[in-house]
């Protein structure tokens, strides 16, 4: 998830009336609730096998509603067989269990995500998703692939490092043991990465690298002895659990060091899983990921690859080219879900109006609620250079509307970043499952 948007301030561009005509005219109105709302974005996406479907916050409810009915369509009309989010792989792993072959109910699925951000995909709209999934999985013939739920992201180190002993204690407890050790390296800092970092960093305790590389390498090592013992789905997630605590490691080391460090390890994890799903699940398999816009959208396209950034949307493209398709998603004003500091309670928080001259504003000024921009197809028009080099707004779990102006917003070329956008003027705020959204003024109610 994204932590707090700390991308530069740039100068706003006052848009011209001749660039908001010439936006309205490229732009494809979307009207809420008619069933062909979406076809202009599915026409667009086309036979791409890879969709990455982005978010301009991680609590907008419109923008999880549109970014699940575009996922029930790629679904149903075009064979899309996996779903990638933005999360922990042994959180979504619990997701996935139920959606294509657990007993349980949704919400139990869901309840591996009570974890800060609580929100991001404890929300009703992820539960009223994940329960349409398992109804369209369970109406599938008898052998007809299920479609799955997978998580790319790498914060649950400790929770990765207990799944791989759990799935070797069934098979080898010697194994077991020696991994069990082996992660007790991490004992000494108690679970605090930050910790650990500063004194690996200072030279106090020596870096538990090693230990962890070895886990890997014996599961590697002994692949064909445990794959006899086990599905390949369980060895599959095990190697990826294990790949999981060797990166999470890594990735807060560089914390330390700073961005563009971390921010690299961790959208170069999550590509380097995304890559090794599709090539578990088979030649053909098409996937959908879920992240937000600053993952999804080609960070070559903005003044974050001059920084030394890059991320989730660029590697897709520079890989494997229009077989990726990357679709933004921004609004003008509305609510929100998120926190004042790490790890506070979600809160129903303001959006301002955007910035005046932003990308947002000017899309407000075209004076559609919902709109879709085919960006890929209208890059060789005249309307592509007036795009170019203006603020888009980055909203993260962090959230202080009163500073955004000092922190959301960052330099881009929107039609380069994107291939399309989905833009909605007024938006509101995701509604948690399992903690009680605080409502400035308001009392706080206990979630059930």
């Amino acid at each position: 998830m994204v932590h707090a948007w700390r991308g530069r301030r740039t100068r706003a561009l006052d848009p011209r009336p001749v660039l908001v005509e010439a936006v309205r005219a490229n732009a494809r109105p979307l009207v809420a609730g008619r069933p062909d709302e979406l076809d202009p974005v599915l026409d667009l996406i086309g036979d791409a096998p890879l969709v990455l479907l982005g978010e301009g916050t991680h609590g907008t409810h419109e923008f999880y509603e549109i970014r699940q009915q575009i996922t029930r369509r790629l679904i149903e009309e075009k064979g899309f067989r996996a779903i990638a989010i933005e999360g922990d792989w042994p959180n979504a792993a619990c997701v996935d269990q139920f959606v294509r072959r657990g007993s349980g109910t949704a919400r139990a699925a869901l309840s591996e995500f009570r974890s800060f951000p609580t929100w991001m995909w404890g929300n009703d709209d992820v539960l009223a998703f994940v329960r349409w999934l398992r109804h369209f999985n369970d109406s599938l013939p008898a052998g007809e692939p299920r479609c799955g739920f997978y998580g790319l992201d790498l914060y649950s180190m400790f929770a990765s490092m207990e799944a791989v002993i759990a799935y070797l204690e069934r098979r080898d407890p010697a194994a077991a043991e020696a991994a069990r050790q082996r992660f007790a390296c991490f004992e000494p800092v108690s679970a605090n990465m930050q910790v650990y970092a500063f004194l690996v960093h200072a030279g106090t305790i020596e870096s538990c690298e090693k230990e962890v590389l070895a886990v890997l390498d014996d599961l590697r090592r002994r692949r064909e002895e445990l794959a006899r013992q086990s599905t390949a789905y369980e060895y599959f997630s095990a190697e990826q659990n294990a790949l999981l605590a060797s990166a999470a490691e890594s990735f807060y080391l560089a914390m330390l060091r700073g961005d563009p460090d971390s921010w690299n390890v961790r959208d170069r994890y999550m590509f380097d899983t995304l890559r090794r799903l599709r090539s578990y699940l088979g030649a053909g398999t098409r996937v959908v990921v879920w992240a937000h816009n600053t993952h999804v959208g080609d960070y070559r396209a903005t003044d974050q690859s001059r920084e030394g950034y890059l991320n989730l949307g660029q590697l897709a493209r520079e890989q494997l080219g229009t077989e990726a398709f990357l679709l933004g998603f921004g609004t003008y004003e509305g609510t929100v879900t998120a926190a004042t500091a790490w790890g506070g309670p979600p809160e129903l928080k303001p959006v301002p109006p955007a910035a005046p001259g932003t990308y947002e504003d000017l899309l407000h000024q075209v004076g559609e609620p919902r709109l879709f921009l085919p960006l890929r197809s209208f890059r060789d028009r005249p309307v592509a250079s007036l795009l170019d080099r203006r603020q888009e707004r980055a909203i993260g779990v962090v959230y202080n509307p009163a500073f955004e102006q000092y922190g959301n917003y960052f330099a881009a070329n929107l039609v380069e970043q994107f291939d399309g956008y989905v833009f909605v003027d007024r938006t509101s705020a995701v509604k948690p499952v399992w903690a009680a959204l605080r409502v400035p003024g308001r009392p706080t109610r206990r979630a059930a």
